[in-house]
Protein backbone atom coordinates (compact mmCIF):
# COMPACT_ATOMS: atom_id res chain seq x y z
CA UNK A 1 0.00 0.00 0.00
CA UNK A 2 2.88 2.36 0.82
CA UNK A 3 4.14 1.97 -2.77
CA UNK A 4 0.55 2.32 -4.40
CA UNK A 5 0.44 5.75 -2.38
CA UNK A 6 4.04 6.76 -3.17
CA UNK A 7 3.35 5.97 -6.97
CA UNK A 8 0.58 7.88 -6.46
CA UNK A 9 1.95 11.20 -5.38
CA UNK A 10 4.05 10.73 -8.06
CA UNK A 11 1.93 10.53 -10.84
CA UNK A 12 -0.44 13.43 -9.05
CA UNK A 13 3.05 15.70 -9.36
CA UNK A 14 2.71 14.56 -13.04
CA UNK A 15 -1.06 15.76 -12.87
CA UNK A 16 -0.03 19.00 -11.84
CA UNK A 17 2.85 19.51 -14.84
CA UNK A 18 0.47 18.99 -17.18
CA UNK A 19 -2.27 21.39 -15.74
CA UNK A 20 0.25 23.79 -15.79
CA UNK A 21 1.47 23.22 -19.14
CA UNK A 22 -1.77 22.92 -21.02
CA UNK A 23 -4.34 24.91 -18.80
CA UNK A 24 -2.83 27.20 -16.95
CA UNK A 25 -1.91 29.15 -20.45
CA UNK A 26 -5.18 29.53 -21.07
CA UNK A 27 -6.91 30.18 -17.94
CA UNK A 28 -7.34 33.87 -15.93
CA UNK A 29 -6.12 34.43 -12.32
CA UNK A 30 -9.61 32.94 -11.01
CA UNK A 31 -9.33 29.84 -12.95
CA UNK A 32 -5.90 29.44 -11.72
CA UNK A 33 -7.05 29.55 -8.39
CA UNK A 34 -9.49 26.72 -8.70
CA UNK A 35 -7.05 24.38 -10.15
CA UNK A 36 -4.55 25.24 -7.77
CA UNK A 37 -6.78 24.33 -5.01
CA UNK A 38 -8.50 21.10 -6.76
CA UNK A 39 -4.69 20.02 -6.65
CA UNK A 40 -3.97 21.18 -3.42
CA UNK A 41 -6.98 18.93 -2.06
CA UNK A 42 -5.95 16.37 -4.30
CA UNK A 43 -2.94 15.83 -3.07
CA UNK A 44 -3.41 16.16 -0.01
CA UNK A 45 -5.92 13.23 0.34
CA UNK A 46 -3.43 10.77 -1.44
CA UNK A 47 -1.53 11.58 2.10
CA UNK A 48 -3.98 10.92 4.23
CA UNK A 49 -4.37 14.85 5.62
CA UNK A 50 -7.20 16.31 6.53
CA UNK A 51 -7.91 19.65 7.28
CA UNK A 52 -10.03 20.81 10.48
CA UNK A 53 -10.68 24.67 9.58
CA UNK A 54 -11.29 27.10 12.35
CA UNK A 55 -12.14 30.89 11.17
CA UNK A 56 -12.44 33.28 13.84
CA UNK A 57 -15.53 35.62 13.71
CA UNK A 58 -15.91 38.49 11.34
CA UNK A 59 -13.05 36.96 9.29
CA UNK A 60 -12.96 36.91 5.21
CA UNK A 61 -10.63 33.80 4.34
CA UNK A 62 -10.76 34.94 0.75
CA UNK A 63 -9.92 38.68 1.52
CA UNK A 64 -6.72 40.06 -0.70
CA UNK A 65 -3.47 41.28 2.03
CA UNK A 66 -0.89 39.42 3.69
CA UNK A 67 -0.94 36.00 4.60
CA UNK A 68 1.52 34.83 7.10
CA UNK A 69 1.67 31.47 9.04
CA UNK A 70 3.80 29.12 11.36
CA UNK A 71 6.27 26.75 9.29
CA UNK A 72 6.00 23.02 10.04
CA UNK A 73 6.49 21.42 6.50
CA UNK A 74 5.96 22.11 2.79
CA UNK A 75 2.89 20.58 3.36
CA UNK A 76 1.68 24.47 4.82
CA UNK A 77 1.62 25.56 1.63
CA UNK A 78 -0.37 22.81 0.23
CA UNK A 79 -2.89 22.96 3.46
CA UNK A 80 -3.53 26.86 2.64
CA UNK A 81 -4.10 26.75 -1.07
CA UNK A 82 -6.68 23.57 -0.41
CA UNK A 83 -8.52 26.87 1.90
CA UNK A 84 -8.08 29.66 0.41
CA UNK A 85 -4.67 29.54 -2.81
CA UNK A 86 -2.25 32.62 -2.28
CA UNK A 87 0.61 33.57 -4.00
CA UNK A 88 3.78 32.10 -1.69
CA UNK A 89 7.32 34.29 -1.13
CA UNK A 90 10.20 31.57 -1.45
CA UNK A 91 13.89 31.61 -1.67
CA UNK A 92 15.37 31.84 -5.33
CA UNK A 93 16.99 28.00 -4.72
CA UNK A 94 13.52 26.32 -4.66
CA UNK A 95 13.18 27.32 -8.28
CA UNK A 96 15.72 25.01 -9.03
CA UNK A 97 14.31 21.61 -7.50
CA UNK A 98 12.64 18.90 -10.25
CA UNK A 99 9.54 18.91 -10.60
CA UNK A 100 8.17 21.26 -7.26
CA UNK A 101 10.18 23.88 -8.35
CA UNK A 102 8.73 24.41 -11.66
CA UNK A 103 5.10 23.85 -10.19
CA UNK A 104 5.42 26.49 -7.57
CA UNK A 105 6.52 28.90 -10.54
CA UNK A 106 3.85 28.16 -12.10
CA UNK A 107 1.23 29.13 -9.20
CA UNK A 108 2.72 32.35 -9.31
CA UNK A 109 5.32 32.00 -6.54
CA UNK A 110 7.50 35.04 -5.89
CA UNK A 111 11.00 33.78 -5.42
CA UNK A 112 13.89 36.05 -3.77
CA UNK A 113 17.58 35.71 -4.55
CA UNK A 114 19.88 36.27 -1.45
CA UNK A 115 22.46 38.77 -2.21
CA UNK A 116 21.26 40.58 -4.82
CA UNK A 117 20.41 44.32 -3.62
CA UNK A 118 18.55 45.29 -6.95
CA UNK A 119 16.90 41.69 -7.17
CA UNK A 120 15.28 41.86 -3.48
CA UNK A 121 14.31 45.46 -4.24
CA UNK A 122 12.22 44.06 -7.63
CA UNK A 123 10.70 41.47 -5.74
CA UNK A 124 9.48 44.01 -2.42
CA UNK A 125 7.88 46.02 -5.06
CA UNK A 126 6.13 43.35 -6.94
CA UNK A 127 5.28 42.32 -3.24
CA UNK A 128 3.60 45.77 -2.76
CA UNK A 129 2.20 45.96 -6.37
CA UNK A 130 0.34 42.11 -5.91
CA UNK A 131 -1.39 43.63 -2.90
CA UNK A 132 -2.31 46.43 -3.76
CA UNK A 133 -3.60 44.93 -7.24
CA UNK A 134 -5.58 43.06 -4.17
CA UNK A 135 -3.72 39.78 -4.22
CA UNK A 136 -3.15 36.93 -1.15
CA UNK A 137 0.09 36.97 -0.89
CA UNK A 138 1.39 34.61 1.94
CA UNK A 139 5.11 34.21 3.47
CA UNK A 140 6.37 32.22 6.68
CA UNK A 141 8.25 35.04 8.66
CA UNK A 142 10.31 32.31 10.60
CA UNK A 143 12.23 31.86 7.56
CA UNK A 144 12.81 28.61 7.77
CA UNK A 145 10.66 25.27 9.31
CA UNK A 146 10.64 24.54 12.80
CA UNK A 147 9.46 21.17 15.00
CA UNK A 148 6.16 21.03 16.08
CA UNK A 149 6.22 22.61 19.54
CA UNK A 150 8.78 25.51 18.79
CA UNK A 151 7.96 29.01 17.17
CA UNK A 152 10.89 30.44 15.88
CA UNK A 153 11.49 34.84 15.75
CA UNK A 154 9.43 36.35 12.65
CA UNK A 155 11.47 38.73 10.52
CA UNK A 156 9.91 41.60 10.29
CA UNK A 157 10.84 43.20 6.89
CA UNK A 158 8.34 41.66 4.67
CA UNK A 159 5.65 43.43 6.55
CA UNK A 160 6.70 46.95 5.30
CA UNK A 161 4.79 45.72 1.81
CA UNK A 162 1.17 45.42 3.78
CA UNK A 163 2.04 48.89 5.34
CA UNK A 164 3.09 50.37 2.24
CA UNK A 165 0.20 49.13 0.29
CA UNK A 166 -2.45 49.32 2.64
CA UNK A 167 -3.63 45.88 3.29
CA UNK A 168 -4.65 43.85 6.83
CA UNK A 169 -2.26 41.26 7.73
CA UNK A 170 -4.08 37.71 8.13
CA UNK A 171 -2.12 35.57 10.73
CA UNK A 172 -3.14 31.77 10.78
CA UNK A 173 -1.88 29.22 12.91
CA UNK A 174 -1.26 25.75 11.87
CA UNK A 175 -0.45 22.12 13.45
CA UNK A 176 -0.85 19.24 12.25
CA UNK A 177 -2.47 16.24 14.85
CA UNK A 178 -2.63 12.29 15.17
CA UNK A 179 -5.77 10.66 15.75
CA UNK A 180 -5.33 11.18 19.58
CA UNK A 181 -5.05 15.37 19.44
CA UNK A 182 -1.35 14.72 19.69
CA UNK A 183 0.91 16.79 17.90
CA UNK A 184 1.58 14.06 14.78
CA UNK A 185 6.02 13.90 14.48
CA UNK A 186 5.74 13.03 10.58
CA UNK A 187 4.59 16.38 9.74
CA UNK A 188 7.98 18.04 10.89
CA UNK A 189 10.07 19.15 7.64
CA UNK A 190 13.52 20.22 9.81
CA UNK A 191 17.43 19.64 9.10
CA UNK A 192 18.85 18.01 6.33
CA UNK A 193 15.55 16.00 5.48
CA UNK A 194 15.20 15.92 2.32
CA UNK A 195 11.77 16.30 0.11
CA UNK A 196 11.34 12.33 -0.97
CA UNK A 197 12.55 11.12 2.82
CA UNK A 198 9.53 13.63 4.39
CA UNK A 199 7.28 12.15 1.51
CA UNK A 200 8.19 8.30 3.12
CA UNK A 201 8.18 9.67 6.24
CA UNK A 202 4.42 10.83 5.94
CA UNK A 203 3.51 7.97 3.42
CA UNK A 204 4.62 5.29 6.41
CA UNK A 205 2.99 7.10 9.72
CA UNK A 206 -0.49 7.17 10.57
CA UNK A 207 -3.32 9.68 8.83
CA UNK A 208 -3.07 13.40 9.92
CA UNK A 209 -5.13 16.22 10.55
CA UNK A 210 -4.01 19.57 9.57
CA UNK A 211 -5.39 21.94 12.06
CA UNK A 212 -5.55 25.73 10.31
CA UNK A 213 -6.86 28.32 12.55
CA UNK A 214 -7.29 31.80 10.64
CA UNK A 215 -7.11 34.38 12.90
CA UNK A 216 -8.13 37.65 13.13
CA UNK A 217 -6.84 40.28 10.34
CA UNK A 218 -4.70 42.56 11.83
CA UNK A 219 -4.70 46.27 10.53
CA UNK A 220 -1.46 48.04 9.57
CA UNK A 221 -2.49 51.91 9.63
CA UNK A 222 0.30 53.71 11.73
CA UNK A 223 1.82 50.34 12.55
CA UNK A 224 5.33 49.38 12.41
CA UNK A 225 6.70 46.48 10.81
CA UNK A 226 7.88 44.88 13.88
CA UNK A 227 5.27 46.17 15.88
CA UNK A 228 3.23 43.98 13.36
CA UNK A 229 5.80 40.83 13.52
CA UNK A 230 5.66 40.82 16.95
CA UNK A 231 1.25 40.85 16.94
CA UNK A 232 1.89 38.06 14.64
CA UNK A 233 4.15 36.04 16.13
CA UNK A 234 2.04 36.30 19.28
CA UNK A 235 -1.34 35.59 18.12
CA UNK A 236 -0.26 33.00 16.68
CA UNK A 237 1.66 31.27 19.64
CA UNK A 238 -1.00 31.60 21.78
CA UNK A 239 -3.83 30.06 19.49
CA UNK A 240 -1.09 27.24 19.03
CA UNK A 241 -0.43 26.97 23.04
CA UNK A 242 3.15 28.45 22.80
CA UNK A 243 2.42 31.39 24.59
CA UNK A 244 4.63 30.75 27.41
CA UNK A 245 7.82 30.31 24.61
CA UNK A 246 10.89 32.28 25.72
CA UNK A 247 12.30 32.81 22.09
CA UNK A 248 9.99 35.88 21.60
CA UNK A 249 10.68 38.25 18.65
CA UNK A 250 11.21 41.60 20.56
CA UNK A 251 14.20 39.95 22.93
CA UNK A 252 16.48 39.21 19.78
CA UNK A 253 15.02 42.45 18.41
CA UNK A 254 15.72 44.73 20.64
CA UNK A 255 17.73 47.46 18.70
CA UNK A 256 16.03 50.32 16.57
CA UNK A 257 14.97 49.52 13.17
CA UNK A 258 16.01 50.65 10.43
CA UNK A 259 14.31 52.55 7.55
CA UNK A 260 13.44 50.75 4.66
CA UNK A 261 16.33 52.21 2.39
CA UNK A 262 18.88 51.16 5.04
CA UNK A 263 17.74 47.18 4.99
CA UNK A 264 20.01 45.09 3.40
CA UNK A 265 19.34 42.07 1.30
CA UNK A 266 19.85 39.88 4.30
CA UNK A 267 17.33 41.89 6.35
CA UNK A 268 14.69 41.47 3.88
CA UNK A 269 15.72 37.91 3.02
CA UNK A 270 14.80 35.31 6.05
CA UNK A 271 17.86 32.88 6.70
CA UNK A 272 16.11 29.96 4.51
CA UNK A 273 12.62 29.10 3.54
CA UNK A 274 12.23 25.97 2.04
CA UNK A 275 8.72 25.82 1.86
Amino acid sequence: MRAIRFARVMLHLLKGLGICAFLFPFADGAQRARYNKRWSAGLLAILRIEIQLQIADGVDIHRAGLVVANHVSWLDIFIINAISPCRFVAKADIRHWPVIGWLCAQGGTIFIARGRQREVRRVYQGLVDGLEANERIAFFPEGTTAAQGELLPFHASLFEAAIEARHAVQPCALRYVDRHGSLHKGADFVGDMSFAESVLLIIRSEPMTAQLMVLPAIETAGAHRRELAQKARSVIGTALGYANQTRSLASTSSAASPSLSEISPTDILPTEVPG
